[in-house]
This record gives C-alpha cells, sequence and structure tokens, in this order.
C-alpha cells in the first residue's frame, strides 16, 4: 500500500468535502478513491469518515489523523522544494551585517566574489560596532563575533577568533617578554578608548581575571592603535584577526598565549525558519567556505 498517495487521498477527500469532487481534484477515477480510501481506514484499523448517500463527515479519529497527515505530506514538499532549489541558481536580494573591521576585511571581499559567481544575486552590506537585531531591521543574515543571546536566531559557527596580547620585535628586545599579564603593570600599553581600559580576561590556573593597564597613548580606532604597537612603543591588546598581517610579516609578536581566554566563536546567523531561502542557504555555505581559514583558532594571531 502507497501511504503517501493513501494520505493525499485523505486529505483531498476531507478538503473537497465529497469523494467525488476528490476523484476530480486528483484527476482520478471515484472507483480508485474508494478503494484508497478503504484500504487506508484497514490499514489504520479505524473509519476516518462517516458516510451517508447525502454527505461525508470526518469522524472524531479522522479529525486527529488528518493534522498529522497534512504535517507529513507538507515536510515532504518542503523537502523536495529544497532539493530542486539546489540545482537553481540562486537569485534575488540578502542583506548582510558585520562588525566594522572584520566585514571590511574579510565579509565585504567575501560578499564581492559571491556577486561575482552569482551575477542575479543583489546584496546590501551594512556594517556596524553594535549588535543588530536582524528582525526588527530586516536583515537577512548576520556575521557576529562571540557568543549568540538571542534565541530567535539560528547560529552555525564557522570558526573562532582569538584575544591575543602583542607587542613588536624592538619593544620585546629592550623590555624583555613578559611571563605573566601582572608583568603588563609595569609595561607600557597602548589602549584603544573604545573598550574596557582593563585588558582580559585572562586565565590562570581556572581563575578568570582582568588587569588594570595604563600607557602613555591611547587612540578610539584600532588602526592606529596597531600602527603604535607596530613602531615598537609597547604592548597592544586585540582580537587576533586585526593583526594577522603584522603577526604574518614578524613586525609582532604574540606574548602570554598560555593565558588567554577561550577563543570566541565566529558564527553566521539568521532568523529561524523552517524552509531557508535558496539564496540564504548559498550564502551561508559561501561564507562558511571563505571564512575557513578562522576554523582553527591555533592558526589565528601564532
Amino acid at each position: 500500500m502507497d501511504k503517501l498517495k493513501a494520505m493525499h487521498t485523505f486529505v483531498q477527500i476531507a478538503d473537497q468535502g465529497s469523494l467525488t469532487a476528490a476523484a476530480q481534484a486528483m484527476d482520478s477515477s471515484l472507483p480508485a478513491v474508494v478503494r484508497t480510501l478503504a484500504a487506508f481506514e484497514a490499514e489504520l484499523g479505524v473509519r476516518l469518515f462517516n458516510r451517508t448517500t447525502r454527505r461525508i463527515s470526518l469522524t472524531d479519529e479522522g479529525r486527529r489523523h488528518l493534522d498529522s497527515c497534512r504535517q507529513v505530506l507538507a515536510t515532504l514538499q518542503e523537502a523536495e522544494a529544497a532539493l530542486k532549489a539546489e540545482s537553481s541558481e540562486p537569485a534575488g536580494h540578502l542583506t548582510i551585517t558585520a562588525p566594522v573591521q572584520f566585514g571590511q576585511l574579510h565579509v565585504a571581499p567575501a560578499i564581492t566574489r559571491f556577486v561575482q559567481r552569482y551575477p542575479q544575486m543583489r546584496c546590501s552590506v551594512l556594517l556596524y560596532d553594535r549588535v543588530v537585531n536582524l528582525l526588527e531591521e530586516g536583515i537577512d543574515l548576520g556575521i557576529r563575533i562571540g557568543p549568540l543571546e538571542d534565541s530567535s536566531l539560528v547560529a552555525q559557527t564557522i570558526g573562532h577568533i582569538r584575544r591575543v596580547v602583542v607587542a613588536s620585535p624592538g619593544y620585546l628586545e629592550r623590555v624583555g617578554r613578559p611571563h605573566h599579564p601582572k608583568d603588563l603593570l609595569q609595561s607600557n600599553c597602548i589602549r584603544n578608548t573604545g573598550n574596557n581600559p582593563s585588558w582580559g580576561p585572562f586565565i590562570d590556573k581556572g581563575r578568570s581575571f582582568s588587569i588594570a593597564v595604563s600607557g602613555n597613548l591611547e587612540f578610539n580606532q584600532i588602526a592606529p592603535t596597531v600602527q603604535a604597537c607596530v613602531a615598537g612603543l609597547g604592548f597592544g591588546m586585540f582580537l587576533s584577526y586585526q593583526v594577522a598581517p603584522y603577526l604574518a610579516q614578524k613586525q609582532l609578536q604574540v606574548v602570554l598565549e598560555s593565558f588567554e581566554s577561550p577563543p570566541r566563536p565566529l558564527s553566521v546567523v539568521y532568523p529561524h525558519a523552517r524552509l531557508l531561502p535558496t539564496r540564504t542557504r548559498v550564502l551561508v555555505d559561501w561564507m562558511r567556505e571563505e571564512l575557513k581559514g578562522f576554523a582553527n583558532p591555533a592558526d589565528q594571531g601564532s
């Protein structure tokens, strides 16, 4: 017995209100519909309809089973739609948000390549250094660094970002490498005024703590703060992607690695949806591939 066909026939009879109308809607014969219904009732061991010469109506068992059949058929339709969508070119408009500097360095170039690959797509990229409410602001997808607090969103972790303390090789030669975060109290620390004046959290023997550092130079933007550290003026604390090029070129070195707190998750987030649009699903997969270099936190800031 084809149970999916039987469910479809059962739902059609309930929706059309008669066996004849259901047969017409399904482009089938009345005897075939009657046989399918009878076999379905026999399989379930219950009567789904009360039938008279004038009308047909659902039994209590039929009403309960109707909702279940609708859900099964709807799930199947969604699965089939998703498979068909995978073979089609994504098209339409998407709005994406990300932190400013990370967005400039990584997200914007990735989205540019995405539109080059899928020319039927239109994308708007909004870069903010604040937590954006995707639902309220009509945004389809976000890139976030840190734990997700909004339960109305789906988050796919695609990598990790470390918070690192760095200094130039020249500065380390002059003052020596710190052996403990407390050593930073006797050192010149270049601060970013947009962050908490204390550096941390650090981890020592399972205990989390921060250090109230001080120095003779501070900025309200990351870029000049990094440049001051490259120039050898002192220590700086940054997210690993903010100093990655300078680490690769040996212009900065990471210190106090053994005291680092756990890396922050790098996630693609989007609102809950039973059936994610093809364009969104394709972009999520695209960003996962584009940002795969962040999958191993050990590679960031080393």
